[in-house]
């Protein structure tokens, strides 16, 4: 986030509430949002997968766990193999364990590639993600924000944010209206009230 866009943003919240400038001053610039390098993506799916509902901190452990398991093998390959027990072993759910393997057959399948979907419209992305058993439009907006680096994504299903844009400027309008005000760059503003909430997720 340079220095232009934010002022932008301060700018447009003045027009919104006092809180809301008093939150983004308060957090201050962010940091550019760009394509993650070095995570695959059916791994970044499968981390984020597993911290669905759970804490920060909790996410975090399970996650640990689930790479103790895997002992330095490819995820994708483990999850195919893996019994479910050992994954509900490391506090993954029924579901999640079989989300897991749903994603990585997606992978084999060909169903998902992560360099088609790095250049495919956000809508299709979302389509193509939501496709597969066990990950649903959260996750989807939580894989174009950090790992394609969309900068344009307003996770409405996301409660932390939408909580927090409500507290912040009217619990009467609708969060997605306030939020096309930060139009093409609506995924800072989601960024922004996670860290004003001290609730990031973690992928």
């Amino acid at each position: 986030m340079n220095d232009a866009l934010y002022r932008r943003f301060l700018t447009v919240a003045e027009t919104l509430s006092p809180q809301l400038v008093e939150a983004l001053e308060t957090v201050g610039p962010l940091e550019p949002l760009r394509p993650r390098q070095g995570t695959s993506l059916n791994d970044a799916l499968c981390r984020s997968v597993a911290g669905q509902q759970l804490s920060v901190r909790a996410a975090r452990t399970i996650w640990g766990r689930v790479m103790d398991r895997a002992s330095g093998q490819a995820l994708q390959a483990f999850f195919l193999d893996v019994d479910p027990t050992e994954l509900r072993a490391c506090g993954l759910s029924g579901a999640k364990a079989r989300a897991m393997r749903s994603i990585a057959e997606a992978f084999a399948s060909g169903v998902l590639d992560d360099d088609r979907l790095r250049t495919v419209e956000p809508a299709e992305r979302a389509r193509l993600l939501t496709s597969v058993w066990g990950v649903g439009p959260w996750t989807a907006d939580m894989i174009s924000m950090f790992h394609f680096g969309d900068v344009d994504i307003w996770p409405d299903g996301d409660v932390t944010a939408r909580k927090t844009l409500e507290r912040l400027t009217s619990r009467r309008r609708k969060t997605t209206k306030t939020a096309a005000r930060f139009a093409p760059h609506r995924s800072y503003l989601s960024i922004y009230m996670w860290r004003y909430a001290d609730a990031a997720p973690q992928l």
